[in-house]
């Protein structure tokens, strides 16, 4: 029996009652954790007394639809985890470069944003491919057009990548660092933080304000919140699968979804006042209610996107060379995917069942028979043709919302000194578009904010890009790229 704590998600968590767990037994802990299919959201450092660093860490556990945290300490090092545990080597990359808690044995211990001015933290170098026929190819981090700065490095063997090096950081924006000194700006700054999850992240957020004030959302405004992210969902989709079409040439669907993504973007302005839905979603419910004029208006207009959205992708779907362009390219197999923490969409397309929606008690909304989305292929069209199933579930949820919306408030008063528990934790996790996103929020004595932590669904997932590209002509980059489509801002924090 695990002797992790067991919390519901956003539950306002004494640290006290956070087992302590010593490095060794915390190993054994998060290895038999994982063998059932538990999934690691978080590993970060909470505060440091005297030279002892503290660290929390937290698993999803969805078998029991429930969050696990546990509590460990460090000094100066300790014998990595990522040896045993692949999904830590990010976790622990990062500890490093913000700690420099060495986590001695880790395979490449590069900085993860270069965050610490000044400091060389571990490995800063690129894999070498050596012999006369190999050869580099490195792109960005500037880039054309107005894609976030990144850097990617090609080993390759004629037009074959052997290897996909990945280098993010470039941005430096302090986001978490910001959001600790609180204020009026917290919603903003969370929100923000990947502007194109901007519904998810102010739930993520709002959840954890709510959580310190012990108030309770009002049933309309969680339906209206509910509307919010599935639209988000939506639109991120449509673009993306505009976006593949137009990479492979295919110019019919790739004009149609960037049209209809606009009218889904309006549809979102309606709702929330603003085409990403930023401001919508706060503390105790949302900023705007809807009228019953505006509910029919927006069920007129979700069955013509459907039908519309439904002629543009088939015809894409249809098309021979479409296929043959993103069948079998850029695969990652189901054991690669859960081996390397794989979450949200990129892990569903590898046949892994992994949904916050589903794996977490957050789904009063669902429909009974609501079934996680999966495919096996792992391939560009089996994240392509995943999009479309995700599309379908939740055109069907919004609609299935908006006509079954409750009654009463949509809003709750939530003050910003509400609660402020002292010495605790909070963890909250929303299925964002990509996957899980994850905010968590640490208390001191006073009750003040002590850390604030993000992790973003592509935190998990951009390793999983390098692996997609490994045997791939270099050719293949562009739709490999966008069947992931990860946020670099979401990762710059």
């Amino acid at each position: 029996m695990s002797r992790m704590f067991s919390a519901e998600n956003a539950q306002c968590v004494r640290l006290t009652d956070v087992p302590y767990f010593s490095l060794p037994e915390l190993r054994e802990e998060l290895k038999a954790r994982l063998a059932e299919d538990c999934r690691i959201l978080a590993f970060f450092d909470t505060r440091k007394i005297a030279d002892v660093t503290q660290f929390i860490v937290v698993l999803l556990d969805p078998r029991e639809r429930k969050l696990r945290l546990g509590m460990t300490a460090m000094q100066n090092a300790y014998p990595a985890f990522t040896p045993e545990i692949p999904a830590m080597h990010y976790f622990e990359r990062e500890i490093f470069e913000t700690t420099g808690i060495c986590p001695e044995g880790h395979p490449w211990l590069k900085p993860v944003r270069f965050s610490t001015p000044g400091a060389v933290c571990g490995v800063t170098d690129y894999y070498r491919l050596t012999g006369t026929a190999a050869h580099e190819v490195a792109v960005g981090p500037v880039h054309a057009g107005v894609i976030e700065p990144g850097h990617f490095r090609f080993q390759c063997l004629g037009e074959n990548v052997k290897h996909l090096e990945i280098e993010l950081g470039y941005q430096h924006r302090g986001v978490e660092k910001l959001i600790r000194q609180g204020g009026p700006r917290f919603m903003h700054l969370a929100e923000t933080a990947s502007g194109d999850s901007s519904a998810a992240a102010a739930l993520a957020a709002a959840r954890i304000r709510e959580s310190a004030a012990g108030g309770e959302v009002p049933r309309r405004g969680d339906f209206l919140r509910r509307i919010a992210l599935e639209l988000e969902r939506i639109a991120n989709h449509i673009g993306d699968l505009g976006a593949l079409s137009g990479d492979v040439a295919y110019l019919p669907t790739a004009s149609y979804c960037g049209r209809i993504r606009g009218d889904f973007l309006n549809m979102t302005a309606t709702l929330c006042g603003n085409r990403f839905g930023r401001g919508y979603v706060v503390p105790g419910g949302v900023r705007y209610d809807v009228d019953a004029d505006t509910v029919q208006s927006l069920l007129k207009r979700l069955d013509a996107g459907e039908g519309d959205l439904r002629n543009a992708l088939d015809l894409m779907f249809d098309e021979p060379g479409v296929l043959d362009r993103f069948e079998n390219t850029g695969s990652v197999d189901a054991a690669a995917a859960r081996e390397f923490g794989a979450v949200g969409m990129a892990a569903r397309a590898s046949g892994l069942a992994r949904d916050v929606r589903h794996d977490l008690k957050v789904a009063a909304y669902l429909p009974p028979d609501f079934k996680v989305q999966t495919r096996s292929g792992g391939d560009v069209l089996a994240r392509a043709k995943l999009r479309y199933d995700e599309l379908r579930v939740s055109l069907e949820m919004v609609k299935s919302l908006l006509r079954e919306l409750p009654a009463g408030e949509f809003r709750t008063a939530v003050p910003e000194t509400a609660g402020r528990m002292p010495d605790s934790v909070y963890v909250s996790v929303v299925e964002a578009w990509r996957g899980e996103l994850c905010h968590a929020a640490v208390s001191d004595a006073r009750g003040n904010m002590l850390r604030y932590r993000i992790v973003d669904p592509s935190f998990h997932n951009w390793f999983m890009l390098a692996m997609a590209l490994r045997g791939q002509e270099i050719s293949d980059f562009p739709i490999c790229n966008k069947s992931f489509n990860l946020s670099y801002c979401g990762h710059d924090l």
